[in-house]
């Protein structure tokens, strides 16, 4: 090993996956959509926040569209008990 190394010659390269870093954000998911997934990455032996980003960019690369269907509750408003309104995909 040497005693000094001189980086002043060298030369800085791009990072080749500045294009694929990830975003930090905040997302608020149901409880049984959480429970699913940790379920299934455990089986996978993955984290499940790793698992949850592959489906998502699945959906991205494959172009698929979600239907989203209200639901309210039973003889009229589509709101919840705590005045949202609720969503089920088709």
């Amino acid at each position: 090993m040497r005693d000094s190394y001189d980086f002043g010659s060298m030369k800085g390269v791009r990072n080749p996956y500045l294009g694929r870093l990830k975003e930090s954000i905040t997302i608020r998911l149901d409880r049984p959509t959480v429970a699913y997934f940790k379920k299934l990455a455990e089986e996978l032996g993955m984290p499940y926040q790793s698992l949850i980003n592959l489906y998502l960019r699945d959906c991205v690369v494959s172009g698929r569209k979600l239907e989203p269907r209200w639901i309210g509750k039973r003889g009229g408003s589509p709101r919840s008990r705590s005045g949202a309104r609720r969503m089920t995909a088709r």
